[in-house]
């Protein structure tokens, strides 16, 4: 299954595909955020486990189809998470008082209708998302650098997924740690992100980098001739290495940190969290603030 996230009104909604059987998977609890109108995420969850028990007590179906399926959470990891196919939700709607009810309803037929025609012309899919992305306000020099940087890590993982490495979004973490100084997760929480994209939020400084240091590993795997884990760990390290020197060469230059904790989030959203300390460079230069 394809793992492609979604937005309802500024809110994620992650989503697996199923080319199979052509299907839709839907994060349940995500919906429920929507529809209960929750800021905390865990509170969204608590309100479905409560809403899941009770239906299931009554013998609702719609609990029954419900699956569990892996989707990427706030720390960058996959986690099993309840998920269900548009049907199931329209169902699962009905027992949640909310006047987002109905704008929801006809969200998720939307998506099922734009995702047919996705597949029918890919090309529909790049246009949908450049117009999201103005529509939320993004500069057309953003948008190219988000495409061009999502090409270079496709390049990547495919060259990962040709030379036995399965886990390869791993391997992105670390290389993103290596460059940034952060992980994901302490890199989403320094802008307030839960299940958001990352690469989303990020501004072009943040995305050139990352798009240096993925393009710096599959040359350098390439090079090498990389094949299983431990070599393109080897080369994912040094392909972070890269864009770590000339981001901390930058930020000599300008006092400036290149990785910030602002976000596109709507105002409504609570603030990015302070950035965690930055660790001492060997240099024995001093880092400059965030």
């Amino acid at each position: 299954m394809q793992a492609l996230p979604s937005d309802f009104e500024g809110h994620p909604i992650r989503r697996l595909y199923d080319k199979a059987t052509e299907t839709w998977w839907f994060s349940v609890v995500d919906v429920v955020q929507v529809l209960t109108q929750q800021a905390d995420f865990q509170a969204a969850r608590k309100y479905w486990n409560q809403l899941k028990r009770r239906l299931a007590a009554e013998g609702s179906q719609s609990v029954t189809d419900c699956h569990r399926l892996k989707l990427p959470a706030a720390d960058g990891k996959n986690y099993l998470t309840d998920c269900a196919t548009a049907q199931t939700l329209l169902r699962l709607v009905q027992s949640v008082p909310s006047p987002k009810a109905e704008p929801i309803k006809l969200w998720l037929a939307k998506v099922g209708y734009e995702r047919m025609q996705e597949i029918a012309d890919p090309a529909q899919a790049l246009d949908r998302a450049r117009q999201t992305w103005q529509q939320q306000g993004r500069s057309d020099k953003w948008i190219q650098q988000r495409m061009s940087g999502q090409e270079t890590r496709n390049k990547l993982t495919d060259y990962w997924s040709e030379h036995g490495v399965e886990k390869g979004r791993e391997y992105a973490i670390l290389i993103h740690q290596e460059w940034s100084g952060l992980s994901v997760a302490e890199h989403k929480e320094a802008k307030g992100l839960s299940s958001h994209n990352l690469r989303d939020h990020m501004s072009e400084a943040e995305l050139i980098f990352t798009a240096l240091a993925e393009l710096s590993t599959r040359q350098i795997a390439e090079r090498q001739q990389a094949t299983g884990m431990a070599e393109n760990v080897t080369a994912a390290k040094a392909g972070g290495r890269i864009a770590k020197n000339a981001r901390q060469q930058l930020e000599d230059q300008t006092g400036q940190s290149v990785v910030t904790g602002a976000n596109y989030l709507p105002p409504s959203s609570a603030k990015p969290a302070p950035l965690p300390a930055a660790k001492p460079r060997s240099s024995g230069k001093k880092n400059q603030k965030p």
